[in-house]
């Protein structure tokens, strides 16, 4: 039996790297995907592959970083199909500078893309998920674990997933039992994110001596939203191969 069977899920980010793949896996499990994201071209295209599949996926365009654009695409949710049972936050950049050279604007862009999305995003479509016992799950970062302090020039990106994590946890804590609100920390995964695709200088850092797959990502994202984690709330897992060890 499929896990996620008529599941109305909305996964932000969805039309690359581990939204992507998250997308494709959930809709495999029986899940009713809607992914949303900037690239039209891309979006359609995750979707034209889970529709091959025999699955059901929409793509909506929605810039989560503009609260209008998420108010939009949620009355467009709800018209479409009357209630969602999972939000998945994990639109996000990767933006790194020395702190020296940082840049306002990236800053900004950083915090308003991997935070302010986030926020906006539960608070618009919390009310849905209350009324049907629903679960988050928030992309966050073994960059933002408090015993993990690495990678030279992230500070704006570690600094918003540590912000993602705390927010995780205070949303679960105060909307429990209702919602269930957990966070994925995902270590180096082989996506579009990394324009340095030589993954070699990853390799003494990492015990299991590999870079993790986005489907990799996708299985453990399955099992925190699902019935399996029924009993799991406020969690921020590291998938890192024992980077964060």
């Amino acid at each position: 039996m499929k896990r996620l069977k008529d599941k109305i899920i909305v996964i932000t980010g969805g039309t690359s790297g581990i939204g992507a793949s998250i997308a494709e896996t959930f809709a495999q499990e029986g899940a009713r995907v809607i992914i949303t994201g900037r690239n039209t071209q891309h979006g359609e295209c995750v979707v034209s592959g889970i529709r091959e599949s025999g699955n059901e996926g929409r793509f909506y365009f929605c810039d989560t970083t503009v609260e209008a654009d998420i108010a939009s695409m949620k009355s467009r949710v709800e018209a479409d199909f009357g209630r969602i049972d999972v939000l998945v936050n994990n639109a996000g950049v990767f933006l790194t500078a020395p702190l020296e050279e940082m840049a306002e604007s990236d800053f900004q862009k950083t915090f308003d893309t991997n935070v302010k999305g986030y926020f906006l995003m539960v608070k618009h479509f919390l009310p849905l998920l209350r009324k049907r016992g629903g679960a988050i799950l928030n992309n966050a970062s073994v960059a933002g674990m408090p015993s993990f302090v690495d990678g030279r020039g992230a500070y704006m990106y570690s600094a918003s997933k540590a912000a993602v994590i705390q927010f995780t946890k205070l949303c679960a804590k105060n909307y429990a039992p209702q919602v269930r609100v957990n966070c994925i920390c995902p270590g180096v995964v082989d996506t579009p994110i990394f324009t340095n695709r030589d993954f070699s200088r990853f390799d003494d850092k990492i015990p299991m001596g590999r870079v993790a797959r986005p489907e990799e990502i996708a299985r453990v994202a399955l099992f925190l939203i699902s019935d399996e984690a029924a009993y799991i709330t406020g969690a921020a897992l590291p998938v890192d191969g024992g980077m964060s060890i």
